[in-house]
């Protein structure tokens, strides 16, 4: 009998269901959840030039839909502590299907395809113990639920299919329960880290920052071309303790920190929102500090930013970064300059998700 390696790695290889690709909903770049001034959710997608290819609603609020490669579909996942997604037809709008989280499960807001889009990957939580699941589901057999495997921490978070078709999750490291709503459990004992794991769930490395540092949350994570993983993390602490919240991971088990002026440090109020490889830098928003700052590949500061409630980014074709914010705008980022391209009536949300496989 194949093992359950074997099995997942020969679903990773299954074909799909033909349906229409992203260029018959007007070639979008990214997807984001916004909402209206009427209080509609939906779902976006925009152009490289900041313009929406398409809008349709959603029954709540969205987080980060995972996009499918190659089809016109993408699944908008739950917020903690949601236990449901919505497989939707970007061409129709039409609500193909609705996952249910195990029982006992919860959905963190985050997912991905396999690189031939015949899996889908969904962070979780498997509330009595407290320990991060990925979920592991079959499109090709209309999302039915195969197996989940260990994050290998706490609280995971985003997670993203890297170059070659491997996995990396930001584990979080904060435990919290539907019970007690947002309270963090564990904040004596959390341990975040970045995992890596092959396309059967095996752990191929696991890097984890300084233990002086252990209330740095590890939220979300972006990989550029050259396979380095930019980190945004999320300070526990006193604010104005917080050390770099932005790292870069290049292979063995190490986050190198990046170098951020204390000025602007003390600015962020702890919280990176998003982060992006673009080009040959990497991006990084800070929503609460007004903030959007930028690094080259070894971590310097290059470029700092005011721009309020910013937080949505993801690469583009042309190597830039596509930025969203609460009030509706897009800008497109380069190393040296923020440039507004678009305003729409929609507060977008948290997130980009880029639809340039990787």
């Amino acid at each position: 009998m194949p093992s359950r390696r074997a099995f997942l790695a020969g679903l990773a290889s299954a074909s799909v269901t033909p349906t229409l690709g992203w260029s018959d909903v007007g070639n979008p770049i990214a997807l984001s959840a916004a909402m209206t001034p009427e209080g509609q959710h939906v779902l976006v997608g925009l152009s490289v030039t900041g313009a929406i290819t398409f809008q349709l609603p959603l029954p709540a609020r969205g987080h980060a839909a995972a996009a499918h490669p190659h089809l016109a579909e993408a699944v908008a996942i739950a917020r903690r502590p949601g236990t449901f997604a919505k497989v939707i037809n970007c061409a129709t709008g039409h609500v193909a299907q609705t996952l249910t989280a195990p029982f006992g499960h919860h959905f963190y807001g985050h997912g991905a395809f396999s690189a031939d889009g015949a899996l889908l990957f969904t962070t979780e939580n498997e509330i009595a113990t407290g320990q991060g699941r990925i979920g592991v589901w079959d499109r090709s057999a209309g999302y039915t639920r195969l197996d989940a495997f260990a994050s290998a921490g706490i609280g995971p978070h985003e997670i993203l299919r890297l170059p070659g078709g491997m996995l990396a999750v930001a584990n979080g490291g904060i435990r919290t329960h539907p019970d007690t709503g947002r309270d963090k459990l564990n904040l004596d004992t959390m341990r975040p880290n970045l995992a890596l794991f092959d396309t059967g769930g095996q752990l191929t490395d696991l890097a984890e920052g300084p233990a002086a540092e252990h209330l740095n949350s590890l939220r979300h994570i972006s990989v550029g071309t050259n396979g380095t993983i930019a980190c945004g993390f999320q300070w526990q602490g006193d604010p104005f303790e917080a050390p770099a919240l932005v790292g870069l991971y290049k292979g063995n088990g190490t986050l190198i920190p990046a170098h951020i002026n204390d000025l602007t440090l003390r600015q962020l109020d702890g919280y990176i929102g998003s982060v992006s490889a673009f080009g040959t830098h990497i991006a990084a928003s800070a929503p609460r500090g007004g903030h959007m700052l930028t690094f080259d590949q070894s971590g310097a500061e290059t470029g700092v930013h005011r721009a309020a409630d910013v937080c949505g980014l993801c690469s583009t074709p042309q190597n830039s970064c596509l930025v969203t914010d609460g009030f509706g705008h897009v800008y497109t980022l380069s190393d040296a300059d923020l440039t507004l391209r678009a305003k729409h009536p929609l507060a977008f949300d948290n997130h980009l998700v880029a639809l340039t496989a990787a």
